[in-house]
């Protein structure tokens, strides 16, 4: 990893223990331009991370809690009539920030939810017909609880297409749940240090962009991301921004592994994250007793890993 990314993943651990390899991917997205789906159970570190990630990196932070009276002015902003001016002035949303937590984002209504589908893909926000764009770097990473907990409801297919990976925390191990307890106390989100300067953080985003790629390794990522519409194992397949994010994420790998090139092995550690909130079980693969992470385990092993 290279030694700018290690000393913020040094920070965030003293917060979250115990789940490096969660820290690796949501720190590639980011690298990657990405947002990020921490889909999880309440209590198990998911807001504590995103805090984490915002002081080691020096980011400006903000944070809504969605529910269901959340609107989308206080997302986006709104124009408020100025008495002394004689005329509208815009009010900022909680957009404006570099890092952005939704947190529990499914369970507020479809029209605040939709708020953010502009805000993500473009990184700028419309309010009135004026175009305003946001700080750079800007992630949103956004919490939600499993579908079919007390009021969510499931997020639009263009919400989550938008989501460059859906990640789940899951429950500490044994030892980390005993680290954290010994930490609790000391209150270790108030004694992380910023370990990377916005510019430098930019650079290395830049870095990743600009990567060398094989030709072997594009026709793979298209191979793969075709299969899951070609497969009976899936009702609908990955889109065309599911290929873009597979090689944006196997990019921001390849350099927080300290490489300048990217390898199929980037690509494997990524596949579920990116795909699986992406594509939809056929019922074939329902009557077989498939989950999503079993049927993009099939197709993966199906297709020729290249030679580069």
């Amino acid at each position: 990893m290279s030694n700018q990314m290690l000393n913020v993943k040094d920070e965030i651990k003293k917060a979250v223990m115990g789940k490096d390899h969660i820290i690796d991917k949501v720190l590639a997205a980011m690298l990657a331009g990405g947002h990020i789906l921490l889909e999880d159970i309440p209590g198990v570190g998911k807001t504590t991370l995103a805090m984490a990630i915002a002081k080691s990196m020096g980011l400006s932070y903000k944070r809504v809690q969605f529910t269901p009276d959340v609107l989308p002015s206080d997302i986006i902003g709104f124009s408020m009539y100025n008495q002394d001016t004689k005329a509208f002035e815009y009010q900022q949303g909680a957009v404006y920030c570099n890092l952005f937590l939704a947190d529990e984002i499914n369970r507020t209504s479809p029209k605040t939810q939709s708020a953010l589908l502009e805000v993500m893909e473009e990184g700028n926000v419309t309010v009135d017909g004026v175009t305003r764009p946001l700080p750079k770097p800007f992630t949103v990473i956004a919490t939600e609880n499993p579908l079919g907990s007390s009021g969510t409801q499931m997020l639009p297919e263009s919400q989550l297409d938008r989501f460059m990976v859906c990640l789940s925390m899951g429950y500490p191990e044994h030892d980390a749940a005993v680290d954290i307890l010994k930490e609790n106390s000391k209150q270790p989100l108030l004694r992380l240090q910023n370990a990377i300067s916005v510019e430098e953080f930019m650079d290395l985003r830049e870095k990743t962009n600009d990567m060398f790629v094989h030709d072997a390794i594009y026709e793979y990522i298209v191979t793969l991301v075709e299969g899951t519409r070609t497969s009976d194992l899936f009702s609908m397949g990955a889109s065309p921004r599911g290929s873009i994010a597979l090689l944006r994420m196997a990019k921001a790998m390849a350099v927080l592994n300290g490489r300048d090139y990217v390898t199929p092995e980037d690509i494997r550690v990524v596949f579920y994250d990116v795909l699986g909130h992406r594509v939809k079980l056929s019922t074939k693969a329902r009557a077989e007793g498939k989950n999503i992470e079993e049927a993009l385990g099939e197709l993966f092993r199906g297709v020729k890993v290249p030679r580069t």
